[in-house]
């Protein structure tokens, strides 16, 4: 895979939330790809972040980079409505939150999204395999959800290639997505286990320039 394959979409749950809009917009200036958007509901997990208004705010500050929306939210399927409707480009939720992950796809195709599932770190990858051919992402969490922050799981690298094989086996167009703990450190074995699109937080938020860090990231990704 070449380098203009992969994205590397920083995770606003770590930017400055007195300056969403500016902050989103110079992360991408900086090189970053897409925006990714993390949603909590302090019920399917342990915390209470952002909704659909501020999803279309940064829509109307002028963001036209593809938002990448994570629900983690049960029930799924209002929500999936109102982010459609906010702006969102792709919306993925957990299997384990819908009542019908079938339905729950559609639905977000029919609202001009394109759709994906999310397993938790230690969600079989069973959860998956009759849906694959109905997605156009997965995304692989690498921490426990809930919190930023976190330190990457190590053993999270099989389920990629484990994903990867099946996406590959099948030759499906399938963007293979990590959220958790991804950094300048470990972001190149997750691109080697498979992994073609980055979720980075803190590891780019924390940073003065974020021009460097991505550049590095990009470059760290060059040499797979």
């Amino acid at each position: 895979m070449s380098n203009k394959d992969y994205v590397i979409a920083p995770s606003i749950l770590s930017a400055d939330f007195a300056r969403l809009g500016e902050d989103s917009k110079k992360v991408l200036d900086a090189g970053a790809d897409w925006i990714h958007f993390d949603v909590m509901d302090n019920h399917y997990v342990p915390n209470l972040t952002i909704g659909p208004m501020v999803c279309k705010a940064l829509r109307d500050y002028g963001i036209e980079a593809p938002i990448d929306t994570h629900l983690m939210v049960k029930p799924v399927d209002d929500l999936i409505q109102s982010f459609s409707e906010a702006g969102s480009s792709y919306i993925t939720f957990h299997p384990e939150a819908s009542d019908d992950i079938d339905k729950s796809i559609r639905l977000i195709k029919e609202n001009n999204c394109k759709a994906g599932l999310v397993l938790n770190p230690e969600s079989p990858v069973s959860l998956i395999r009759d849906s694959l051919d109905k997605v156009d992402m997965i995304l692989l969490m690498s921490v426990n959800p809930g919190f930023g922050g976190q330190q990457f799981i190590e053993s999270v690298l099989e389920k990629v290639s484990e994903v990867r094989s099946m996406i590959d086996k099948d030759n499906l167009n399938i963007r293979l997505e990590i959220d958790g703990g991804i950094n300048l450190e470990n972001i190149s074995r997750a691109a080697s286990a498979g992994a073609d699109t980055f979720v980075a937080g803190s590891a780019i938020f924390n940073q003065k320039d974020y021009s460097e860090i991505i550049n590095k990231m990009k470059a760290s990704l060059g040499a797979i």
